[in-house]
């Protein structure tokens, strides 16, 4: 009898190669081969990467800063490699200017070096970007064929971000868990199984571990915290794929990016509501366990810094008409918010986003 072979996706787990610790920046040459190389960073980063390169043995070019994964900017990076024909990409910054890294190096088939300055997301391991309007709103994600060829985990470069970059990678690392957990749709397929045991274990150390990090800068437990938000997050969305990675709480902040004045919040933070807005859907299910949930993230919240309210954002003068645009843009047939088991209305999702805060016992069917 001849064997059936199932014809799966191509899983993009990890970059082929991570290096972690303190000062590795400064021995870049070390680690990275070629005639030249193309930097893309933002103008902090720049300056701060660029004394990495002065005893390289490859040519180093830099594309004019950016702080944005946008079409403009990605077509500006297509002329200027179609200029210097580098033999790699090396992204340096945020999780845009990574993403942009990422994308502009698959579009052209060429290695790509990540190394992010802050632990705000984990895009530094993903093979996935997401694409923004020059103005910042979301307009669609891209998955790449594999993950970076070398991420670099600089703990003295990421100690130099704000505080918050932090406290925001925290609120997109924990939403692993309340994502997977209802995206998998109860699979029986063995590595989505276990990704959705590791974004638990992620949560659970990010509500042991993240407060004294956040109070300790620079310290073991500020690097455990960093290695769950920049590794053990894209671990999940590797092992798991697509299912692991986004429902309610991203489509949410996807919805957000499209009003102007949500621009000065963080990726994380737009993040960490749509959590709460995500559970408080399945409360209006009846699902208990989603109000309690909820209550357990709201303290956590308190306790770290993450926003908890529309009024957290700064939109507390948010009109009617705003939230429908956030409503309708989550809500799109093609959004991630669908991966929920069960249907959610424009309405459901405004009255969800209104009352993040409320206490269990006023929880009321909202069909």
């Amino acid at each position: 009898m001849k064997a059936v072979v199932e014809n799966l996706p191509i899983l993009a787990i990890a970059p082929s190669q991570v290096i972690r610790g303190q000062g590795i920046v400064s021995k870049l040459a070390d680690y990275i081969s070629g005639k030249s190389a193309l930097v893309i960073s933002g103008e902090k980063s720049r300056e701060v990467i660029s004394s990495a390169f002065e005893q390289a043995s490859l040519k180093i070019h830099y594309a004019a800063p950016i702080h944005n994964c946008s079409e403009i900017n990605l077509k500006n990076l297509q002329t200027a490699i179609k200029k210097i024909q580098p033999d790699l990409i090396i992204g340096v910054g945020g999780g845009k200017v990574l993403d942009t890294a990422k994308l502009t190096a698959y579009k052209h088939n060429l290695p790509v070096v990540t190394i992010p300055t802050t632990a705000a997301t984990c895009a530094g391991w993903t093979a996935l970007s997401n694409v923004y309007t020059e103005e910042g709103a979301f307009s669609y994600d891209v998955t790449l064929n594999h993950c970076p060829e070398l991420l670099i985990v600089d703990y003295d470069l990421i100690a130099t971000a704000p505080k918050r970059t932090l406290v925001s990678g925290i609120g997109d690392a924990i939403a692993k868990w309340y994502e997977a957990s209802v995206g998998s749709g109860g699979s029986d397929k063995t590595l989505v199984i276990a990704a959705v045991q590791e974004a638990r274990i992620l949560r659970d150390i990010l509500f042991q571990k993240s407060a004294e990090a956040i109070a300790n800068p620079a310290g073991a437990v500020w690097q455990e915290v960093v290695d769950a938000t920049v590794c053990l997050a894209g671990v999940i969305g590797g092992i798991g794929g697509a299912q692991c990675r986004t429902v309610a709480a991203h489509a949410v902040h996807n919805g957000l990016t499209h009003l102007p004045q949500t621009h000065g919040t963080l990726h994380g933070e737009k993040v960490a509501f749509g959590i709460l807005v995500q559970l408080r859907l399945e409360e209006f299910q009846g699902n208990q366990l989603a109000a309690t949930a909820r209550q357990q993230l709201l303290k956590f919240y308190s306790e770290i810094g993450l926003p908890q309210s529309l009024e957290d954002l700064g939109l507390g003068n948010i009109t009617l008409k705003e939230l429908e645009t956030v409503a309708a843009i989550a809500c799109n047939p093609n959004s991630d918010l669908h991966n929920l088991p069960f249907l959610v209305h424009e309405h459901q999702l405004i009255a969800a986003m209104v009352s993040t805060t409320v206490p269990i016992l006023t929880i009321q069917g909202a069909n």
